[in-house]
């Protein structure tokens, strides 16, 4: 059971997000922000270790975070990467990361090929930035910015190919070539090809399942989408229901404020999870807990129950289910912050979540 931890590198300033979003904008702007929404609801949250610049105190932060991962068992970030036809953002980190070879963690790429939109804000509609895969001289200049990575001693390989993950496989129509071009430019280059991890999201699901080399799940959004029975479903949807209706008609003595929308259970996640069986070349995702409120305020989701005991029961019973083969597990997250699922250590909760981690692993 290896532990990859996916990795997000909002952490700084850029000039996207300062027209985008305001200037001086980064994760902690919304992190900052988040208030209370129910009873026993804890917002904001604080980062054990400080309020980190994945640009301005490199490589420190990165020197530290991997004390951390390799003290507690986690093998590896699986950094999100934004690459639009040749457009880069949120790329200074990474880069960062390859400039120090003294930092001490394995590391793969993670290509979250979505198009962005303002979504946090149910903007949908508006683009800011649209995902497009051009043509073979496009591939070309991915794979040669990628390159650079792939040969890093510390890059994650399998069977000496570079492990390369695609967030939305199924919205690359010219995968297939896509993919043979990057196999052979990587034999090229001295590996046996790529190997490819496609994910398995809340979104439509990828019907070319021979095409990846293997398949990682995205938690929670699998599992909510594609794997709570009919009854959590019912009882989810009744429930979202009843509190949207209460805040469109707040009867709260005229206070006007709002009270989250959208809970579920942990528990329910965590059954699907180890309920699930997996093929040899399909990898399970774990989720610490829950609570993007930061980001989407009381239209946010909150998963309920959460404890580092759950955590570590769960691992322990994937680790049973996965003994005997090499397999990942995929980690949501080392530090989505906005989202509430973070294995960083936090002043709340200290390191329980990373403590339970490596009781699990060296069990």
């Amino acid at each position: 059971m290896r532990i990859i931890a996916l990795y997000l590198p909002q952490f700084h300033c850029f000039p996207e997000n300062d027209k985008w979003w305001g200037k001086g904008y980064t994760e902690w702007t919304a992190v900052k922000r988040a208030k209370p929404l129910f009873n026993g609801h804890i917002q904001p949250l604080h980062p054990k270790d400080g309020y980190y610049d994945l640009a301005g105190d490199q490589p420190e932060t990165f020197k530290r975070q991997a004390e951390l991962a390799n003290k507690y068992g986690v093998e590896g970030f699986a950094i999100y990467q934004y690459y639009f036809k040749g457009k880069k953002l949120m790329e200074k980190p990474l880069e960062i990361l390859a400039e120090h070879p003294e930092v001490n963690i394995k590391y793969c790429l993670a290509w979250a090929n979505e198009t962005w939109t303002r979504a946090w804000y149910d903007l949908k509609e508006e683009i800011l930035m649209p995902q497009e895969y051009g043509d073979e001289r496009d591939w070309r200049e991915h794979f040669l910015y990628e390159l650079r990575f792939f040969k890093d001693e510390r890059y994650i390989k399998k069977d000496n190919k570079p492990v390369f993950m695609i967030y939305r496989s199924f919205d690359i129509s010219c995968l297939p070539e896509m993919k043979e071009k990057w196999d052979s430019w990587a034999r090229d280059e001295g590996f046996d090809g790529i190997y490819w991890i496609g994910g398995r999201t809340a979104a439509s699901q990828d019907s070319r399942k021979e095409l990846m080399d293997g398949w990682y799940y995205f938690e929670p959004g699998y599992t909510l989408k594609h794997g709570l029975s009919g009854l959590c479903k019912l009882e989810y949807n009744l429930g979202t229901l009843a509190r949207s209706v209460r805040n469109r008609f707040p009867w709260n003595g005229g206070s006007g404020s709002k009270i989250l929308e959208r809970r579920i259970p942990i528990d329910w996640i965590y059954r699907g999870i180890v309920s699930r069986e997996y093929a040899d070349n399909e990898y399970p995702g774990i989720i610490t807990e829950w609570d993007n409120t930061p980001r989407r305020s009381y239209k946010g989701l909150v998963y309920t129950g959460a404890s580092p005991g759950k955590f570590n029961l769960t691992l322990c019973k994937l680790k049973d289910k996965l003994r005997g083969r090499d397999s990942f597990v995929f980690l949501n997250a080392w530090n989505e912050w906005g989202e509430g699922a973070m294995i960083e250590p936090t002043e709340e909760k200290g390191y329980a979540y990373l403590e339970a981690l490596r009781d699990a692993v060296n069990d």
